[in-house]
């Protein structure tokens, strides 16, 4: 007997990510913006040129030429990106997008991360990754991914931290910079999130702070969610 995967019935594709913000507590995310956003974003990405590692471009010296990426990638819809917004400053300190959008299928990837070193290991850039899946799987989507250098542990280890769970690694995937990139993938679907959502609720509850201090930590409280675990990690 032949064995199929499960029917997906009345089957409505999701709608292509908007212009609406998305806000939260401590981050805001609007579309991104070369002439709202660029001057701050090359100036707080400044600290620390190793924030570009990983990414296939970067670092950039001038202010110009980073305008000049901005403007090339505002004009793109796949890549669909969003300057993150750090609401206690009110000034932009990171970039995230929507990639590989996949209306068809009910796939979204989110990728293009870049946090100024101010905005990293902050509540806001958590709480930016959560509103991203949070519009996603509202939206109708199936399945949200993350990819990354398998040797960029500190991804592995958010990707985790978020939620994903570890599905395998493609070797020889991807050339960049003159290097090989083997790439680890990550998912949460929609089976996963409304357990996943609640973990992110309670994390982002006002009672889970001191000041700026989280309580319980988020991967204590997405671990029971987790398909499967990162071995790299273990």
């Amino acid at each position: 007997m032949p064995t199929f995967g499960e029917l997906i019935p009345n089957w409505v594709p999701p709608a292509w990510p908007g212009d609406d913000p998305m806000a939260g507590r401590f981050a805001r995310l609007e579309r991104l913006d070369p002439a709202r956003h660029a001057g701050d974003l090359h100036q707080a990405n400044l600290a620390d040129d190793a924030i570009w590692d990983y990414l296939p471009y970067g670092p950039f010296a001038e202010a110009a030429a980073y305008r000049g990426w901005a403007e090339g990638m505002a004009a793109e819809r796949d890549p669909w990106f969003l300057a993150i917004i750090d609401q206690a400053t009110r000034k932009p300190a990171g970039v995230a997008s929507y990639l590989r959008i996949t209306p068809t299928h009910g796939s979204i990837e989110v990728g293009h991360i870049c946090l100024s070193p101010a905005l990293q290991r902050t509540p806001a850039a958590t709480e930016a990754m959560f509103l991203m899946m949070d519009w996603a799987f509202a939206a109708g989507y199936r399945r949200y991914e993350w990819k990354c250098d398998s040797l960029n542990l500190p991804s592995r280890r958010a990707a985790q931290r978020y939620g994903f769970s570890y599905e395998g690694t493609f070797r020889h995937h991807i050339i960049y910079k003159g290097r090989n990139r083997d790439t680890a993938w990550f998912a949460i679907t929609d089976r996963d999130w409304p357990g996943l959502r609640q973990a992110y609720q309670a994390w982002l509850a006002p009672e889970n702070f001191e000041g700026d201090r989280q309580i319980r930590r988020l991967s204590d409280l997405t671990a029971p969610h987790l398909f499967s675990r990162d071995p790299a990690l273990e």
